[in-house]
């Protein structure tokens, strides 16, 4: 056992035998088996655990006693582009921040020291006192990267990714769209927003331009691969 978790046990227990919280018992056994991961775990994610090490508790149960938790400083909830809340463990006097693969959804974990001196370094030269931050990096993991790079529709480009147009499916009339839009082959364009239901919106230089869905299938793209 990591002695962090070993330490974080020994404070949950007089924590919660101090505040006379109840089914004690029950609600250690779920910190216990919430310390063996050490993923952004869902609460549907957690009951599957409990369940995988011979624990049946109802899914309020588990709520309740993750928002307890919370409140004691063991976990904290954190929520990525929208997606479903996450839990995640809070050790004392340890900080980290984010990298989220818009294609996969893998979070990835990293400290800088480098930049947590930046913020500190910013917040100054504003006359900011800064109390807490989080850095959340959206884009493309490594291994998500390769089938990134490859030709693909634009409908199913994800929001924030920069493009470039390389060719269009839809024959002369699409063709004529896209030319009477200020569009053409070869332009490099940001994806502003795309939520899977309606029109699409891109962007050219300072320009916006909404797309239908059904147009958008007919263009093809390819992202621009940032060069480290």
């Amino acid at each position: 056992m990591k002695p962090v978790h070993s330490q974080e046990k020994e404070q949950f227990k007089k924590l919660f035998k101090q505040e006379n919280i109840s089914d004690f018992e029950d609600r250690y056994k779920i910190l216990e088996v919430l310390l063996q991961t050490e993923h952004h775990i869902t609460v549907s994610e957690l009951i599957n655990l409990l369940e995988e090490n011979g624990y049946e508790f109802s899914p309020d149960f588990v709520r309740e006693t993750l928002k307890l938790i919370c409140r004691y400083g063991f976990a904290k909830k954190r929520r990525f582009n929208h997606g479903p809340v996450r839990y995640e463990h809070r050790h004392l006097g340890q900080h980290h921040d984010h990298m989220i693969c818009t294609k996969c959804k893998k979070i990835i974990e990293f400290q800088n020291e480098k930049i947590e001196n930046l913020q500190v370094e910013v917040s100054h030269t504003y006359g900011f006192h800064m109390l807490q931050h989080k850095l959340e990096i959206y884009g493309v993991c490594s291994e998500c990267l390769k089938d990134h790079l490859k030709l693909m529709p634009l409908v199913m480009a994800k929001q924030g990714e920069r493009l470039i147009i390389q060719d269009l499916t839809g024959g002369s009339t699409a063709r004529m769209r896209l030319l009477s839009m200020g569009l053409r082959i070869g332009d490099e364009i940001d994806v502003i927003t795309n939520s899977g239901q309606g029109q699409m919106v891109i962007a050219l230089d300072r320009n916006r331009y909404a797309i239908g869905h059904g147009l958008a299938q007919k263009i093809i793209v390819q992202a621009i691969k940032v060069l480290s």
